[in-house]
């Protein structure tokens, strides 16, 4: 190998980097929260609540042990809830449908997607909901739970609680076994809510006022879905979805054996799967559908909250069937939950060189000018908002068809399986006589490449496959050198991170995942714990409903439910592995881990096929950290210019507007991540129109729909403004509107704690008009 050069740019990077990651190392002993509980804001006015222990009130496996640095508390105590009526004379199930608000921060906080340095968030689009759906036998005997979730992915921590306040309020009801918590894996929000080292890292550390948000959310959405059961039935549609995807690492699929890959007429899943929902009079209650695309139309220059293209096509089904309510409210439910989209991208105009327009179509996804932070692929519309409600209402529009169609009814028992597994020590038999081994978790180099939805940094390149000495010196002067066991395991990966090694201040990565599988009838939902790539998906699938055709449970569907319970990142096919592009460089438990999960989901077909699931081992219980490392941005009171006071209007409304041009009004702000505590208004803005025959103000808009925006601009010493956007549609009625401000400003006096205050403003009046 040729001797590497640096330049002078390359060097002082260089040098940045080295002193940031010994910044970083020092902080991660010594951020800690001294207190007993999760809290780490002091100030936060957020309940603080004794967390989960690991048990979650059933006895533990004999010979079982917590992970290092656990933290038991007693287990809460049982708070009966009143069941909803119960009528056994019906065919089909009880269901109940529920969303909540599931936001949190939208200020101050670390988007969780693309891990990249200074993308905060700095307001929002849309909020972001939990969407839960509770399905009973008639004689309410077994239930099961899905839940959709408008974050990226499902960290282990925020399930195990959950998991521990259903328990506390529904006692068994309600557990591990049988519920499902899913990440649609919208990009664009908040982070802060993980518990494993690599994961506090990219959040920039743990925010306990997100976790409890994120947790309070899901819960009432179960709780709500729990409420309204009502006797019904559910109908299944499948059908394939064109012109919303492509696939991002078409290098990695053509290593699958063309004989695989001559069964499939595109290397992306385009199959959608609806259920439909309506009680025994045909009233509409809900719909889940799942599809593959990743919810990256918004790109990493965003910084506004919100759902992506999934969510945009939640919103518009929502509106559709919720006439008269505004976005986020109204009874009927639509989750558009995410599937195998681990190398799936919704940017169908594919990677492009920015700076000369050629195509990077290729195995490392580099220009030959700039390398692969040039290659990007973009979305169809004229900027990345467009794109997602392009990419959004095609998944929407071929939803509602389906939806229309669907009239084949599942029926049958409902059954679910669970198993904690160490995915680190999984025995994979691949025949009679030969056996394989799963690895300790360990990123690659061209983990660090990132992908053409969001490059990574210092020039890394996808396809890497031998390191590099400058970077593994550097790795192992501030980590340590990966043992020679990871690196023969994981072979043919370069280990850029041996995170299976690292245990400071906690274990970098999970070893403990869930494995789960719920049955509604004839239909299967393997809940995923990470981004299966397409063919993974495939091969899984096809595994599942062998393994139940077996034991006499034909023609199953079986749906892939990605983000599911613990993320551990991606998981790629052994073929797809041995490129080393970024999904493979993220597969953490090494080439052998997709063969491990379809050995652990066979077993869990089988037992459900042959009525074996009391049968299953428990495995061993995932830990839940009482000490993480705090977020490094602080809390500072809010303040007002000289002459001001908070939402006075700094930028007024023009006195009048055309349909289709933006009404734009700046308020003196505060910090917006206020509102996550003291949550007094449940928005950060209205749109309001006159009516005259009433005398009255009536809202037409709020945070929640994709035609508001609310930038926050953070000034000095707690100053900030608040800028509020209308888009208007073509579709505004003319008249008089006006625009209305609610936030929270932190204030605190000498030696007393802070108190968060609520106030709101109102802009002038304004005309729409239409011509």
């Amino acid at each position: 190998m040729a001797k590497r050069t640096f330049s002078t740019l390359e060097t002082f990077l260089i040098f940045l980097l080295v002193m940031m990651t010994a910044v970083t190392v020092a902080l991660l002993s010594l951020l800690f929260i001294t207190s007993g509980t999760i809290e780490n804001h002091k100030d936060s006015g957020v309940p603080t609540t004794q967390s989960s222990t690991t048990t979650l009130g059933s006895t533990a496996t004999q010979g079982s042990t917590l992970t290092h640095g656990t933290t038991a508390t007693p287990t809460p105590p049982v708070v009966t809830t009143p069941e909803p009526p119960l009528f056994q004379n019906f065919s089909g199930y009880h269901i109940g449908v529920g969303r909540a608000d599931c936001t949190g921060q939208v200020a101050d906080i670390n988007l969780m997607g693309y891990s990249k340095t200074g993308q905060n968030a700095r307001g929002i689009l849309t909020r972001l909901y939990s969407r839960a759906f509770v399905m009973a036998e008639p004689d309410g005997s077994n239930r099961v739970v899905f839940v959709s979730i408008d974050i990226g992915m499902v960290s282990q921590r925020l399930r195990l609680e959950v998991l521990n306040r259903l328990q506390t309020k529904y006692g068994s009801l309600y557990g591990k076994d049988n519920v499902i918590l899913s990440g649609t894996h919208t990009h664009s929000g908040p982070a802060g809510y993980f518990q494993y080292t690599v994961f506090v890292i990219a959040s920039e550390g743990f925010s306990n006022r997100t976790f409890e948000y994120m947790v309070t959310g899901i819960v009432k959405s179960i709780e709500m879905a729990h409420r309204n059961m009502k006797p019904g039935k559910i109908f299944i549609k499948k059908g394939t979805v064109e012109g919303a995807q492509i696939n991002r690492s078409p290098y990695s699929y053509l290593q699958n054996p063309e004989s695989e890959r001559a069964r499939y007429s595109s290397n992306t899943d385009k199959e959608m799967v609806v259920l439909k929902m309506e009680d025994l009079d045909g009233a509409e209650l809900g719909l889940i559908s799942w599809f593959a695309v990743h919810p990256v139309s918004m790109n990493n220059s965003n910084h506004l909250v919100n759902s992506d293209n999934m969510g945009y096509a939640a919103y518009l089904f929502e509106q559709e069937k919720n006439k008269g309510y505004l976005p986020g409210e109204g009874p009927y439910v639509a989750a558009f939950a995410s599937s195998n989209l681990g190398d799936v991208s919704p940017n169908i105009l594919g990677p492009h060189c920015v700076n000369t327009g050629e195509s990077c179509d290729n195995a490392n996804s580099s220009c030959p000018i700039g390398g692969s932070s040039m290659c990007m692929a973009t979305g169809p519309g004229l900027d990345m908002f467009n794109s997602t409600q392009i990419i959004g209402r095609i998944i929407y529009e071929r939803a509602k068809e389906l939806y229309a169609s669907a009239s084949q009814e599942l029926t049958g028992p409902l059954a679910a399986a669970h198993q904690w597994v160490n995915m680190t020590d999984v025995t994979v038999w691949l025949n009679s006589t030969h056996s394989v081994k799963t690895c300790k978790p360990a990123l690659g180099y061209s983990f660090a490449a990132g992908t053409i939805d969001g490059f990574g940094s210092f020039n890394f390149t996808q396809g890497t496959t031998v390191g590099d000495p400058f970077w593994d010196t550097l790795r192992d002067q501030l980590l340590g050198k990966p043992s020679e066991e990871i690196k023969q395991c994981q072979k043919p990966k370069p280990i850029l991170l041996h995170t299976g090694e690292l245990t400071k201040p906690h274990p970098w990565h999970p070893d403990i995942v869930d494995v789960q599988m719920i049955t509604i009838g004839s239909l299967a939902i393997t809940a995923i714990p990470g981004e299966f790539t397409t063919m993974s998906g495939r091969r899984l699938r096809e595994a599942v409903q062998a393994e139940f055709a077996t034991y006499g449970m034909k023609n199953m569907t079986v749906v892939i439910s990605g983000l599911c319970n613990v993320y551990t990142h991606y998981i790629t096919t052994f073929e797809e592995y041995q490129v080393q592009r970024y999904e493979a460089a993220s597969t953490i438990y090494g080439p052998h881990t997709l063969s491990a999960y379809i050995q652990l989901f066979r077993a869990l077909a089988k037992a459900i096929a042959t009525d074996t699931v009391a049968n299953l081992s428990r495995g061993p219980e995932p830990p839940f950290f009482k000490q993480l490392i705090a977020s490094l941005i602080p809390n500072i009171v809010d303040r007002a210019p000289i002459g001001k006071t908070f939402g006075d209007v700094l930028q007024p409304a023009k006195p009048t507007y055309r349909v289709g041009e933006v009404a734009e009004v700046t308020f003196v702000g505060t910090n917006p991540k206020n509102s996550a505590e003291s949550q007094t208004h449940r928005t950060f803005l209205t749109v309001e129109k006159y009516e005259a025959t009433s005398a009255t103000w009536q809202i037409v808009h709020n945070d929640a729909s994709w035609e508001t925006r609310f930038y926050w601009y953070k000034g000095l010493l707690g100053h900030s403004n608040a800028t509020i956007q209308w888009h208007i549609p073509d579709t505004a009625q003319p008249g008089i509107y006006r625009i209305r401000y609610f936030g929270h400003n932190r204030k605190q006096d000498f030696l007393k704690p802070a108190v968060i205050l609520p106030f709101e403003s109102t802009s002038s009046a304004f005309e729409v008009v239409t011509t």
